[in-house]
């Protein structure tokens, strides 16, 4: 059976996720993080991908980004492999993909689940134990949010300006939201989703999306349909 195509919607916030190929590094030193940063801005800027929030960790990376394009995400995420994955391959002698398949994506509701799904992404060094606290980990989106660094890799998603009238009230605030941590629930959440490729979101938003796209997202459901409608 053919795989389903990604459900990937211009204008929407995605999150993404990308592995390395039997869970293996895809970053070993500062250099590699830097490079890698570095074709992602170049790559998300020609083919018009806002990064919301990016954090990448020894096996794998997380971005938050809204494509202008339905062909945008994807034609980023393959620049992105052509440029880093020859580079890798030689600094470091090896020779095959460095990537699991195709990356994973989940379209994100801005109602509710874009500053959850930001705050899954820049905590992921945390709960990885690859730092102490997000402050510390320098190689994801927070703290260009906490006021820390200027991040040009980042556009701010309008949510993250509607959080205050100051770059001071808007950092504070983040600071406060990313300091309340990720529930249980809401790890499950957004890991299901992207996991799956399904959407991450209300009821609503769900229904909205097949209507707007054709697709089947919510269940079906259960039982055998009546032959004559019930009375």
């Amino acid at each position: 059976m053919a795989r389903q195509p990604r459900l990937i919607l211009p204008k929407q916030p995605h999150h993404i996720l990308q592995r390395g190929n039997d869970r293996q590094l895809i970053f070993r030193e500062r250099e590699d993080y830097e490079r890698f940063l570095g074709w992602l801005g170049e790559s998300a800027r020609f083919y018009r991908v806002a990064i919301h929030a990016y954090a990448l960790l020894a096996t794998h990376l997380h971005l938050l980004a809204t494509p202008e394009t339905e062909e945008g995400l994807a034609a980023m995420m393959q620049k992105l492999g052509r440029f880093y994955v020859p580079w890798y391959n030689g600094k470091y002698a090896r020779a095959g993909g460095l990537f699991e398949g195709r990356f994973r994506t989940a379209v994100v509701d801005t109602d509710g689940h874009f500053m959850m799904c930001s705050r899954f992404i820049e905590l992921a060094p945390v709960r990885e134990g690859e730092a102490g606290e997000p402050a510390a980990y320098p190689w994801s989106s927070y703290r260009h949010h906490a006021g820390a660094h200027a991040d040009a890799v980042i556009t701010d998603h309008a949510l993250f300006w509607g959080l205050g009238n100051t770059p001071f009230q808007r950092e504070a605030a983040y600071i406060e939201l990313v300091g309340q941590g990720i529930g249980t629930d809401e790890l499950a959440q957004i890991a299901g989703a992207v996991q799956k490729g399904q959407p991450l979101g209300s009821q609503a938003f769900k229904r909205a999306l097949e209507q707007k796209s054709g697709r089947r997202i919510l269940p079906a459901k259960r039982g055998r349909p009546f032959k004559t409608p019930p009375i």
